[in-house]
């Protein structure tokens, strides 16, 4: 039998990462907007890689790595069943100004929750009512992430269709907007979501990796609709998300200010991007990052970037890394009001 290889994790400076290159010289640098993090699972993760690592708190993790990165505001996400109590004492944590200059290092902290499809069989009314309590809460900008997923079905289909359905209602008659998940199941998530939800409502498709067809009927048919991109769209196994970006850029929508209906995210602590090991300071590392961060998120605005210059092509449009955090920083705004 062959020996078992341990994997090779680089040491916690790695995460401390140096301003993205195309980033360094510019004075003014564009604002950074994570509309998609869990911010206690990563803490979690870097605690599980690193046990006697600086950071002991989730604030000191946010103030420590974001910190030079121009880190506007985060949108964590919550959506386990039942819900983590723990959610309330961080929420209540970014509350005043001076909560969030001295524990956020300015950060603003915002947060939506819901039930996740993979959780969808633990949904019942005692979490519903925690959802709905949140929802009053100020630093809550909407209920997510929800939806179906059929790759995985870790609950049953007709159940995940029944608890989506559900909170899609609460959710438009509190008109929260809505962070939602689909993987596999284009079809039902179409029908759902034409269904229970009206044309204008805003709508944020979490980490897209479906067909660029399927985000061309959802962009066509929901105007505020934005489609999420994560570090997942710098992966040679995922081709759908780059074919998104370029029908956006070749289809522009007269209606909309900019062609570029995305917002940036993270998912963290997953999907760190591809391109961030060709960071200087990274080229000679061993291993992988065990985890991602907002801090990232400039590699996938570079990646977007050349996805949509190359879309371009000879129409004038030099989409720069500048460019596309800035039309996602605005987006975000429009989506969630952050």
């Amino acid at each position: 039998m062959g020996k078992n290889k341990k994997s090779f994790v680089p040491t916690e400076s790695c995460l401390s990462l140096s301003s993205h290159p195309e980033l360094e010289e510019i004075h003014d640098k564009p604002r950074i907007i994570d509309t998609h993090t869990h911010l206690v699972s990563t803490f979690n993760a870097y605690k599980s890689k690193y046990a006697q690592g600086k950071y002991n708190t989730v604030h000191e993790f946010v103030r420590g790595l974001y910190a030079g990165h121009n880190v506007e505001a985060i949108v964590d996400v919550w959506c386990e069943a039942p819900v983590q109590s723990v959610w309330r004492s961080i929420a209540n944590s970014a509350l005043t100004e001076e909560d969030r200059r001295e524990k956020w290092g300015g950060i603003e902290y915002w947060f939506v929750m819901g039930v996740h499809p993979h959780e969808a069989s633990l949904y019942n009314d005692d979490v519903e009512t925690d959802i709905l309590e949140a929802m009053a809460h100020p630093r809550c900008v909407g209920w997510g992430e929800i939806g179906l997923d059929y790759h995985y079905d870790n609950s049953p289909r007709d159940i995940q269709r029944a608890v989506f359905v559900r909170q899609l209602q609460h959710a438009v008659r509190l008109g929260k907007p809505l962070t939602i998940h689909t993987r596999e199941a284009e079809e039902d998530a179409e029908h759902i979501l034409k269904e229970h939800v009206p044309k204008d409502h805003r709508i944020h498709i979490h980490c897209y990796t479906d067909s660029p067809e399927w985000a061309a009927r959802m962009l066509d048919h929901f105007p505020n609709l934005f489609i999420g991109v994560t570090g997942v769209i710098t992966y040679s196994t995922n081709l759908n998300t780059s074919a998104v970006i370029r029908w956006l850029v070749q289809h522009p929508t007269p209606s909309q200010r900019s062609p570029l209906r995305i917002v940036l995210e993270t998912d963290a602590p997953f999907m760190v991007p591809s391109n961030i090991y060709a960071t200087p300071a990274l080229k000679e590392v061993k291993g992988r990052l065990p985890l991602s961060h907002t801090a990232m998120i400039p590699w996938t605005a570079a990646f977007v970037a050349v996805v949509a210059r190359e879309a371009a092509g000879d129409s004038g449009d030099e989409w720069t890394i500048t460019q596309v955090l800035c039309e996602a920083r605005e987006n975000a705004r429009t989506m969630y009001g952050v």
